[in-house]
């Protein structure tokens, strides 16, 4: 079958996710069409194309121990100059982001990852443009503000043009019974 090249992500949802597409794509990112708006949960990684069926199922698992629990997108930030990026900022949310990303690349799993730069939530408004594009970026959307409440994830892969399509989407919670009130189990999703 080959490798395929998949990650794992937050969609950000209508109408905030087509806004922050169409200002992408005018800020001069060629890329911005062929990438949904996301917060990204595992980049993008070669792996065996025999093997998704594995991380389905892991991907799966993860997500039946989640919860949903609300995002909240303010302001914008930059890894200038470490990396050419600007985004939006996750203000909330951004722990059980980060709680999810670690059990997607989990060791144990079948996508096991390591990360380049320490995990940081965020949304890509604009990403290896020129100087002022990225300042005009980062300043236009300084005051942007979205929030709407995250009940899961999906997966992607890259096709041959780039273009990055959903497989399948992963909700919280799909195959769990909830825990009884006053207990709290180990490893599920927290809610702040």
């Amino acid at each position: 079958m080959g490798t395929v090249t998949i990650g794992v992500s937050i969609a950000v949802p209508e109408p905030h996710g087509s806004k922050l597409q169409q200002l992408r794509a005018g800020f001069g990112d060629a890329a911005a069409h062929g990438i949904p708006t996301h917060v990204t949960l595992l980049p993008p990684t070669e792996v065996d194309g025999g093997a998704l069926p594995a991380i389905e199922a892991h991907l799966a698992e993860v997500a039946a121990r989640g919860r949903p629990f609300p995002m909240r997108l303010s302001g914008t930030g930059t890894f200038r100059p470490l990396s050419p990026v600007v985004f939006v900022q996750v203000v909330e949310g951004a722990a059980a982001c980060s709680w999810l990303q670690k059990r997607v690349r989990d060791a144990s799993g079948p996508v096991p990852r390591e990360l380049q730069f320490p995990y940081h939530p965020h949304v890509t408004v604009a990403h290896g443009i020129d100087e002022a594009a990225m300042d005009r970026a980062y300043e236009e959307l300084s005051d942007y503000e979205a929030q709407w409440p995250c009940t899961g994830f999906a997966l992607y892969e890259q096709g041959a043009d780039a273009v990055w399509r959903k497989l399948r989407e992963f909700p919280f919670g799909s195959a769990t019974v909830p825990p009884q009130a006053g207990r709290v189990e180990s490893g599920t999703l927290p809610t702040r």
